[in-house]
C-alpha cells in the first residue's frame, strides 16, 4: 500500500462512521513499521479503502502530537499537507488571545486548512467563519470542529476566499498556501492567494492578521502593518502581519510566556568589540525581527563581529530574549587545536553551534571524536572577521577542567 495514496472525500466520510471511528481508535498505538501485517489483518474485517484511509490517518495523528498535544491530536483529523501547514496549537492559542484582547468576537478565517486556528479562536469564545476551497480539507475542518465540541462556534464553508463577503466579521485571519506541487513557495506573490490580495483584504477589515513565512524580507512589509515574528521554545514558527494594531512596529514574541520585544524605531547596529566573559545567543524571533541591537542595549553588550548575531558582554544579566554562555576560550579556528583541548578536558558531550561558519556540526563532531564525562559548547563563528572557535558552557553550568 503506497504511503501517499490520495484520500477521497468518500474515504474520509467512511472514517466518520461508527465503524471508521472504532477502527481509527484501535490504531492509536500502532507501529507504522508493522503496517503491511496490520493492513492484511484489518482487510479481512473491513473494506480495503477504509483500512487504507484509517492507517494513513493514524500515521498523521501520531505525527500531529508534537504540534497539537496527544489529547487533541488523537481526536482530530488531518490531510497529509494540512497537518504540516497547520499552526502549532500554542501559537494559535496565543494569536486567539491577542485577537480577543483587541475586542474581536468574530473572525473570518480564510484558507482555514484543517482548522488549527479556527479551533483556537473558538476555544477563546470567538465565532469563526472558516473558508477553504478544497472539498477534503473542508470536510476535515468540519470534522475537527465537531470532534472538539466547537461546531456551534465554527461555520466551515467550501468557497473561493476571494469571493467571500467578510464585512460582517470583526477581524480577518489569512493563511495563504505557501506550498505548491514542488514544495515550499518563497515568492509571496506565488502564495495562494497572492500576498498582495491578502494585504488588500486586510486593509479593508477593522483588524486583520496574515500568517506568512518567517523569512519574509523586511522591505516587503507594508508600511501600515505591524510585523511580528513568533518563536516557541526557541524555534521560529512564523511571522504575522497585523493590521489595525500598531503600524510600523516590529515585534519578537517568545512562547511560552508570552514575552515580547517591540519597537517602532529600531536601534542602529551595536558596535563590535572583543569577546567578553559572556556570550548571548539571541532567540531566533529576535534575530528575524532585526532586534538584536535592542537586546545588546539591555545587556550593555556588543557584537563579536559586525555581521554575526552573537552579543558579548563582561557581566551576566538576565534576559528572556537570549541564552547566556560563559566563555572559557577564544581561539582561531583549527580542528587539531580543538581536538587536543577537548581531550585534555575530558569532554565527551559536545554541543556545536555555528553562525557564519561553513563547517557542519556533525562533520566537526566526527572529526574531533569527543570522549569523556564532561560537557562543553563550541561556537564556530567569526570574531572581527576571522574564523574562530569560542568554547564555553551555558550560564550556571560547571565548566569542565576549571577550578
Amino acid at each position: 500500500m503506497a504511503h501517499n495514496e490520495p484520500v477521497t472525500p468518500e474515504d474520509f466520510a467512511a472514517l466518520l462512521t461508527p465503524e471508521g471511528r472504532a477502527l481509527l481508535d484501535s490504531l492509536r498505538d500502532y507501529d507504522p513499521a508493522q503496517e503491511l501485517a496490520v493492513a492484511t489483518r484489518l482487510r479481512r474485517e473491513h473494506p480495503a479503502g477504509l483500512v487504507s484511509a484509517a492507517l494513513g490517518q493514524a500515521r498523521l495523528r501520531q505525527r500531529a502530537v508534537a504540534k497539537f498535544g496527544a489529547e487533541d491530536a488523537f481526536r482530530m483529523y488531518f490531510t497529509p499537507g494540512g497537518g504540516e501547514m497547520a499552526t502549532r496549537a500554542s501559537v494559535a492559542a496565543y494569536r486567539a488571545e491577542r485577537l480577543h484582547g483587541l475586542g474581536v468576537r468574530s473572525v473570518a478565517d480564510l484558507c482555514c486548512g484543517i482548522g488549527g486556528d479556527a479551533l483556537a479562536l473558538a476555544r477563546r469564545g470567538i465565532r469563526v467563519l472558516a473558508v477553504d476551497l478544497d472539498p477534503l480539507t473542508v470536510a476535515v475542518a468540519r470534522a475537527n470542529a465537531e470532534a472538539l465540541g466547537l461546531a456551534d462556534l465554527i461555520e466551515v464553508r467550501e468557497a473561493d476566499v476571494t469571493a467571500v463577503d467578510v464585512s460582517a466579521y470583526d477581524a480577518v485571519f489569512l493563511d495563504p498556501a505557501r506550498r505548491g506541487g514542488r514544495g515550499r513557495i518563497f515568492d509571496p506573490e506565488s502564495y495562494s492567494p497572492p500576498l498582495s490580495w491578502a494585504v488588500g483584504a486586510a486593509r479593508a477589515a477593522k483588524f486583520a492578521a496574515i500568517k506568512i513565512a518567517p523569512g519574509i524580507p523586511h522591505e516587503a512589509v507594508p508600511a501600515e502593518a505591524e510585523a511580528e515574528w513568533i518563536s516557541d521554545h526557541g524555534d521560529v514558527k512564523e511571522a504575522v502581519l497585523w493590521f489595525g494594531t500598531a503600524p510600523g512596529t516590529v515585534r519578537a514574541t517568545l512562547l511560552p510566556g508570552p514575552v515580547a520585544l517591540e519597537t517602532a524605531e529600531p536601534l542602529p547596529d551595536p558596535e563590535a568589540g572583543p569577546v567578553g566573559r559572556w556570550l548571548y545567543e539571541p532567540d531566533g524571533a529576535v534575530i528575524r525581527a532585526h532586534l538584536v541591537a535592542e537586546v545588546a542595549a539591555r545587556l550593555d553588550g556588543r557584537l563579536i563581529d559586525p555581521t554575526i548575531a552573537y552579543v558579548t558582554a563582561d557581566e551576566l544579566r538576565e534576559t528572556p530574549y537570549a541564552t547566556a554562555y560563559e566563555i572559557t576560550d577564544v581561539l582561531p579556528f583549527g580542528l587539531k587545536k580543538l581536538k587536543a583541548l577537548l581531550r585534555e578536558r575530558g569532554v565527551g558531550i559536545l554541543t556545536v553551534k555555528k553562525r557564519g561558519s561553513a563547517i557542519e556540526p556533525e562533520e566537526l563532531r566526527r572529526k574531533v571524536k569527543p570522549q569523556g564525562p564532561n560537557s562543553a559548547t563550541v561556537f564556530l563563528t567569526r570574531v572581527a572577521g576571522a574564523p574562530s572557535m569560542l568554547i564555553g558552557h551555558p550560564a550556571g553550568a560547571d565548566a569542565p577542567g576549571r577550578g
